[in-house]
C-alpha cells in the first residue's frame, strides 16, 4: 500500500511538472496592447503617436526558455491625436498605408533571466521591407486574472529603429530624425 501511494505521488508530480514545462500560448488583448513611437521634430520637442488596431499572439516555454511573439499592427489605426497629422503619416510620404496597410514584428528568439523575459529578437516588416529589430524587456510579469481566471503575461518592450530602413524618409533632408524610439506595450491573455 505504501508502495502504491508513492507511486501515486510522483505520477502526480511528474504530470504537475510536466504540464508547467509545456509551452503556452496566449492571445493579445488589444485593449491592453499599443505600439507607439516617439521622435524628435527638429530636435526641439518628441512627436509622439501610436497604432490603435493590433492582433496577435506570444507562445512562451519557460522550462525550453524559448518563445515566439507575432503581432500585427493596423497602420489606419495610426493615432497621434492630430487627424490632418494622422492622414500625412498614412500618405505615402511616410506608412503608405494603401499600398502596405499592415506591419508585423515576428520575435523568434526569446532571452531570459530567470523566469522572466528580458530580451525578444526578430524582425519587423513595414512598406514591404523587413529587417531585424531587437526589443528589450523593461518590465516583463505574468499574473492570474481575478476577473477572467486566466494568467496574463505581458510587459512593455522597447527598441530604437533607423526608419530609412524601411523607407520612411520624409523629412530627413531637413532635420526630421532618422533614429525612432518604439514601445509595445503589450499584455496576452493565456488561450
Amino acid at each position: 500500500m505504501k508502495k502504491l501511494a508513492s507511486t501515486l505521488a510522483l505520477s502526480a508530480l511528474a504530470l504537475a511538472t510536466s504540464a508547467q514545462a509545456a509551452p503556452a500560448t496566449y492571445g493579445i488583448d488589444p485593449t491592453h496592447t499599443f505600439a507607439s513611437f516617439e521622435q524628435l521634430h527638429f530636435g526641439t520637442s518628441t512627436v509622439r503617436g501610436r497604432f490603435d488596431k493590433k492582433d496577435g499572439s506570444i507562445t512562451i516555454d519557460r522550462a525550453a526558455r524559448t518563445g515566439k511573439a507575432e503581432i500585427v499592427f493596423d497602420l489606419n489605426g495610426i493615432n497621434t491625436g492630430v487627424e490632418p497629422f494622422n492622414a500625412h503619416l498614412k500618405s505615402a510620404d511616410f506608412f503608405d498605408v494603401a499600398n502596405h496597410p499592415k506591419a508585423t514584428f515576428v520575435g523568434t528568439q526569446f532571452s531570459f533571466e530567470g523566469d522572466k523575459v528580458s530580451v525578444v529578437a526578430g524582425a519587423l516588416t513595414m512598406r514591404g521591407k523587413t529587417h531585424p529589430v531587437t526589443l528589450k524587456a523593461v518590465r516583463f510579469n505574468c499574473y492570474e486574472n481575478t476577473m477572467i481566471k486566466r494568467e496574463v503575461c505581458g510587459g512593455d518592450f522597447e527598441t530604437t529603429i533607423k526608419r530609412s530602413l524601411w523607407g520612411v524618409n520624409f523629412g530627413l533632408d531637413f532635420g526630421f530624425a532618422d533614429d525612432t524610439k518604439v514601445t509595445i506595450q503589450v499584455e496576452a491573455i493565456q488561450q
